[in-house]
């Protein structure tokens, strides 16, 4: 503590004697090369380096009197000794910027990107007048656009990205006369693009995104290379951006609210590698003459309102086409998929989802050996699913759900060995899972739901170590429910709801998942965890690395379950099935469990939705229910279930949940244990009147008194509308 305190003191002395006396030399320390380095310049980065809050890697330790020219991220003249450049990009820094950076006068660049320094940016910087090079981006400035950074006449590049900074961008920015790079994303500035930079001579690139910015495009009257206004407010329609026609490389104007059609004049950008319209309001067909240059890498038209046929040529020469990614999905095209698309010999990732593409899948796909993403997904497409689609060896995710498509499951998809997501739910496929499918060992993601698959459950599903999400619900499947489906160590979620699979729910080992076994408790909204535990969404992150490679991702968001509803099974709910601490949610309904409810359901801690209904369970509830905290939805109606339930236990946060056992006594109020017709909907205060979003979980079907039981639980389970399963979103 004590040397601290001298080496302030000593440092303060140095920097008053220069404030007072600035004309005085102070270059005493010399450099390897006899260059003297100059005091005024190490004091300044001395006092800097004191008013750090934090340099957690001492990163800045060999800042010291001694070995100037070693000082990290500092690079002196060789001339005159004067600090030109400051790297400190990535250090762990943090505390706001020391005015003493500005008596650096001869620095060049000034880079202190991917730290933590916050407040706002200097206004002494406009001091620095031989700055060319500033970037102060991924840190956390605040405040407004500093109008003293004016003065910076020699500036050619400016990145202020991924701060807080907020307020009007200044009209002044494009008055410099060199500049090069302006680099504002992901921050909060709002109103209108300054028309100044429009008219920039030297702007090359130019980024905006991910701000508040509002009103018209505008006209660039420069040769940009690069310009990405994405994710802002802006509106008007498509400009032809022809002063660019040789230069620019990549454009960006996705999430917006760009109007009118796509121009067939962008195809006259002969150097465009990729072009991003998603996300806004374009409408019309795609004019013929809209054909892009060899060049063209990624084309992004997603989530528009495009209408008529999918163009049949994208590419002149096709044969020739660099193009990676195809995405024009989320719109409204009608008609078959041009055969032409399949001579894109390059191609990595196919997106045409949710259009009302019909026909059948170009026989030719699996020409394209370089797919690894297929996405046919939400049209109408017919017919089987060609086998010529093994030649996509490399094809990570096949989507092909939705549809109208029919035939078998073909044995020779086993070549598809890379394969991570396989989705052909809510087709019309029979058949079997064939047995080679256990060669496709990467599988993580298989929804299999809604066809008219039969036979039983094979050992092919065992082979598939990594498995995070299955669903097999809505099919024919028969025979015994096997041991080893709950044995995969990754998996989140298991539907096998809606089939006529019988016999025990096996006590079997259940610790085999770390996610059913997990403590974590959920950290969602009671309505976010509901809706969670109802749908599987998966999202797809493809994202151009360069003119040859394409990086692909996904998100898997589900809840992490178990479904079994809705079929023959027999016996007793085994207690390691209730000791699963990770489960969110638990259907087991509409079969013929008989026994009491497991009474280690306190373990299950992050359980949200649990139903029981329609089994043949009796004895007492188990009074440990109540204390599950995150309980959203309760369902034990229509069972053998007797005893009292006490008004202090709250179950009345769950009405109807216990409708239909006769000899159970429900406590409503303080006055004890009265006889009273029990609501016949379970959960209906959850749903709040609405019947067609994720949250209308109990919709059940009026049938006519059945005089044995067992009669009531198969009319019943057959007839009602079954909205609680998990709805995909692929």
């Amino acid at each position: 503590m004590l040397n601290l305190t001298i080496n302030t003191t000593l440092l303060l002395m140095f920097f008053v004697s220069f404030m007072t006396c600035p004309h005085v030399s102070f270059a005493v320390f010399s450099m390897k090369n006899n260059v003297n380095v100059d005091q005024q310049d190490r004091v300044s980065l001395l006092l800097f380096k004191e008013s750090l809050k934090d340099d957690k890697a001492w990163s800045l330790s060999n800042w010291v009197a001694e070995n100037l020219s070693n000082w990290t991220g500092v690079t002196f003249s060789d001339n005159n000794g004067r600090v030109t450049q400051l790297n400190l990009t990535g250090l762990s820094l943090s505390g706001q910027i020391h005015n003493s950076l500005c008596n650096l006068t001869f620095l060049e660049t000034l880079i202190l990107s991917h730290n933590n320094f916050s407040g706002g940016v200097p206004i002494c910087f406009g001091e620095l007048r031989s700055l060319k090079f500033i970037d102060l981006s991924y840190n956390m400035f605040d405040g407004v656009f500093p109008s003293s950074m004016m003065e910076l006449g020699g500036l050619i590049e400016l990145d202020l990205s991924h701060n807080e900074l907020s307020g009007k961008l200044p009209l002044w920015i494009g008055n410099y006369s060199k500049l090069e790079k302006i680099d504002l994303g992901f921050n909060s500035f709002h109103g209108e693009i300054p028309r100044s930079l429009m008219y920039l001579v030297s702007l090359k690139y130019l980024d905006l995104s991910h701000n508040y910015l509002m009103g018209s495009l505008g006209h660039y009257h420069q040769a940009l290379v690069y310009l990405n206004l994405e994710s802002n407010r802006l509106s008007s329609t498509l400009p032809c951006f022809s002063t660019a026609v040789d230069s620019l490389v990549v454009l960006n104007l996705a999430n917006n609210s760009i109007v009118g059609g796509v121009p067939s004049c962008l195809s006259d950008l002969k150097g465009l590698t990729q072009l991003n319209l998603s996300f806004n309001a374009l409408r019309y067909g795609i004019s013929p003459r809209l054909v892009f240059s060899e060049n063209l890498v990624a084309l992004d038209l997603s989530f528009n309102e495009l209408s008529g046929t999918l163009p049949s040529q994208i590419v002149e020469p096709s044969e020739k086409s660099g193009l990676l990614l195809l995405d024009m999905s989320h719109n409204q095209f009608s008609g078959e998929i041009p055969e032409a698309i399949t001579d894109m010999k390059f191609l990595q990732a196919l997106l045409l989802s949710h259009n009302r593409l019909t026909g059948e899948i170009p026989e030719r796909i699996g020409n394209l050996t370089y797919l690894q993403v297929i996405d046919l997904s939400h049209n109408l497409l017919s017919g089987v699913i060609p086998l010529n689609i093994v030649g996509c060896f490399q094809l990570l995710a096949l989507l092909l759900n939705n549809n109208n498509l029919s035939g078998e499951i073909q044995p020779e998809l086993d070549a598809l060995d890379s394969l991570k997501i396989l989705d052909i739910s809510d087709n019309q496929i029979s058949g079997e899972i064939p047995l080679t499918l256990a060669g496709c060992k990467s599988l993580e993601v298989v929804k299999l739901s809604s066809n008219n698959l039969s036979g039983s459950l094979n050992d092919a599903i065992t082979k598939w170590p990594n498995l995070r999400f299955l669903s097999l619900a809505r099919n024919k499947f028969t025979g015994s429910l096997p041991n080893w489906i709950f044995m995969f160590g990754a998996v989140r979620t298991i539907d096998l709801s809606g089939n006529k699979l019988s016999g025990d729910i096996s006590d079997c080992n259940f610790n085999f998942s770390l996610v059913f076994n997990s403590r974590n408790v959920s950290r969602r909204s009671p309505r976010e965890q509901l809706i969670a535990s109802q749908q599987m969404e998966v999202k797809l992150l493809v994202v151009t690395m360069d003119k040859t490679e394409l990086n692909f991702n996904y998100n898997l968001i589900t809840g992490v379950g178990i479904d079994l509803s809705d079929n023959v099974l027999h016996g007793r709910i085994p207690e390691g099935l209730f000791g699963l601490q990770g489960l969110e949610y638990l259907n087991l309904s509409c079969n013929f469990l008989q026994g009491q409810i497991p009474g280690n359901l306190d373990r299950m801690r992050n359980l949200q939705s649990l139903d029981l209904s329609y089994n043949l369970l009796s004895g007492p509830i188990p009074e440990n229910i109540s204390s599950l905290g995150n309980l959203t939805l309760l369902n034990l109606s229509h069972n053998f279930l007797s005893g009292i339930v006490p008004r202090k236990q709250a179950y009345w946060r769950f009405p109807g949940a216990f409708a239909g056992n006769p000899d159970l006594c429900v406590e409503f109020t303080g006055d004890g244990c009265k006889s009273r017709t029990l609501p016949a909907m379970p959960g209906k205060s959850f749903s709040e009147g609405n019947d067609k979003g994720p949250i209308s979980v109990w919709v059940f079907c009026t049938s006519a008194f059945v005089s044995f039981y067992s009669s009531v639980i198969a009319l019943f389970c057959t007839s009602r509308t079954r909205n609680y399963i998990l709805q995909s979103k692929l």
